[in-house]
C-alpha cells in the first residue's frame, strides 16, 4: 500500500465560494446559519464570502423583512484566468439543475416587479 492510499484526501474540487453560489441556488432564502451547515465551515465564514460575492457583483440581497433573499448574477464571469470569460452559470447549471438558472431570473424579475409595485402609486385610490 502507498502513502496516498493510507491517508483520506482532504482537498475537494469546488472552493468554499462556489458551494456558498450553488447553495443559494438551491435556496435563494437559505439563512446563513442553513449555508454554514449544509457547507461544513462557520457562519462566519459564510458571511464573509457573502460579502465577497456580494461587493464582486457575484450576488444581490433584498432585505425582506428580518431576513435576506439572494440572486445571483449569472452572467458574472469567473475571475481565474483559465475560466475567465465564461458565465457562473456554467457551474451553477452543472450543480443545481439547467433550470435553476432561469428560476433564478424568474425570481429576480419576480422581485423587481414586486418592488417596483410597492413603489408605484394606487390608480384607484383618489387623490
Amino acid at each position: 500500500m502507498s502513502a496516498a492510499e493510507d491517508r483520506p484526501a482532504t482537498w475537494t474540487f469546488l472552493t468554499h465560494h462556489a458551494r456558498v453560489l450553488v447553495g443559494i441556488a438551491r435556496d435563494p432564502e437559505a439563512r446563513v446559519c442553513d449555508l454554514a451547515e449544509r457547507i461544513g465551515i462557520s457562519q462566519r465564514g459564510v458571511q464573509k464570502i457573502l460579502a465577497d460575492l456580494y461587493l464582486t457583483g457575484y450576488l444581490e440581497r433584498e432585505r425582506v423583512g428580518r431576513r435576506n433573499h439572494y440572486s445571483l448574477n449569472l452572467d458574472q464571469q469567473f475571475r481565474y484566468p483559465t475560466e475567465a470569460g465564461r458565465p457562473i452559470r456554467l457551474l451553477i447549471d452543472t450543480f443545481v439543475g439547467r433550470g435553476a438558472a432561469a428560476r433564478d431570473a424568474a425570481s429576480r424579475d419576480a422581485a423587481s416587479r414586486g418592488a417596483a409595485a410597492r413603489e408605484a402609486p394606487d390608480r384607484d385610490t383618489p387623490r
